[in-house]
């Protein structure tokens, strides 16, 4: 999902007087900048989050969200459990049932759900768990893998994982939150994919120490190199970057995690232009280049419904825009010899969009040589009513989609 990271003030040198496109301007703790750019508008997603989405005018938070005032010495609380969150759930009903999936062939591999929270609270570092960030529902997680879901995308922070710069040492702390939350998913038996949510930058910036972040890599991955359940996506959803740099950045990272000693995992790769499938044999061909010794490249694309697939409206474009915007995509991973995941992928609580995410899925089950599972974007403890949120019991997403999704589970 299109959001971008917004500099902090002590890594910029003065304060920003707007948030870019897409960028977090408000939620509960936030004190980052609340007006965002011409044309675009600051929209509440939840008590946690509001976002500058497209808009006539630049406006300022319309969040409710309580704030609170926080410090960049803030310490983040290491613990194997994850809080308890009071939800503001949304009453929706379920979607109507459909019986089109059974006309799919073919069987996935993967199918599951991102989970975000880790990664809020953008641009305050270190930032205090369970204030500006949160970890994944381990009960949650326990709810979806009983449902046959197998796979979660555990969105992070890479300042909050190695601060200060691509080469330091890990912080204790994150690094066993962000431990105990793989380690709830794996020993469930099913997978969990590192996913720094970054977009290829570093503190705002544009990371181009192809080196360092080859580093930081084989620093990310010492610890779970023993984990075969463990797969580690490069980033979250390169974009506007040099698209050789994108390739050398994804090169960087495989070689990085094994030289770790992380030879039995799978290794995610994104594109630029936000990974976006419907793009991908437009910007992102060069991407086939990319090598691995073990051979377990996996090609993770991103693809939502709405007008600009930004993932920010609950209408879709039309009942067969899901199966239409992959189809070149997976043209160009059967022509490469190659195999892909949607990573990221929802709809609105609509039947025009469950005509649509049912299309998608069909395609992934007829075409399951090349692509091997999708994941709904996305669960989380904060995402309250939030249009595609996955979480058990009452998230809109999960009310009115679990019936469907879980019905491709593998």
């Amino acid at each position: 999902m299109k959001y971008s990271i917004l500099v902090p003030a002590f890594a910029a040198g003065t304060a920003l007087a707007e948030v870019g496109a897409w960028g977090q301007c408000g939620g509960n703790g936030w004190t980052g900048e609340k007006v965002c750019i011409a044309g675009y508008t600051c929209k509440y997603s939840n008590d946690w989050y509001s976002q500058c989405l497209p808009g006539t005018a630049a406006v300022t938070t319309t969040s409710t969200a309580k704030a609170t005032t926080t410090t960049s010495t803030s310490t983040v609380k290491a613990t194997t459990t994850s809080v308890a969150t009071t939800l503001k759930t949304s009453t929706t009903s379920s979607a109507p049932s459909t019986t089109s999936s059974a006309a799919a062939s073919g069987k996935l591999k993967w199918l599951g759900v991102n989970q975000s929270g880790a990664e809020f609270g953008d641009g305050i570092f270190p930032g205090r768990w369970g204030t500006e960030f949160i970890f994944p529902d381990s009960a949650a997680i326990k709810t979806l893998v009983a449902q046959g879901y197998n796979i979660f995308r555990v969105a992070f922070s890479m300042e909050r994982l190695i601060p200060t710069t691509l080469t330091s040492a890990p912080s204790a702390a994150y690094l066993q939150n962000l431990t105990n939350s793989v380690n709830a998913i794996t020993d469930l038996g099913a997978y969990a994919i590192l996913d720094p949510h970054n977009f290829g930058r570093y503190y705002g910036n544009i990371i181009t120490d192809t080196a360092g972040f080859q580093t930081w890599w084989t620093t990310v991955a010492k610890p779970f190199a023993s984990n075969s359940k463990v797969i580690f996506d490069t980033n979250n959803e390169y974009h506007d970057m040099d698209q050789t740099l994108v390739l050398n950045l994804n090169q960087a990272a495989i070689n990085g995690i094994r030289a770790a000693g992380a030879t039995s995992q799978y290794i995610f790769v994104e594109g630029n232009s936000y990974s976006g499938a419907w793009t991908w044999t437009n910007v992102n061909t060069n991407l086939a280049a990319l090598t691995d010794p073990q051979n377990k490249i996996i090609y993770e694309m991103h693809q939502y419904l709405d007008s600009d697939g930004s993932g920010t409206s609950a209408t879709c474009v039309s009942t067969d825009i899901g199966a239409s915007r992959i189809a070149s995509a997976t043209a160009w991973l059967r022509a490469n010899g190659k195999q892909g995941i949607i990573g990221e992928f929802a709809g609105g609580a609509n039947s025009d969009c469950l005509q649509a995410v049912t299309g998608l899925l069909n395609h992934l089950k007829v075409n399951s040589d090349v692509w091997l599972g999708g994941l709904w974007w996305a669960g989380g403890p904060w995402w309250g009513n939030y249009i595609y949120s996955f979480e058990p019991p009452s998230g809109t997403g999960y009310s009115y989609y679990n019936s469907l999704l879980k019905s491709y589970a593998p």
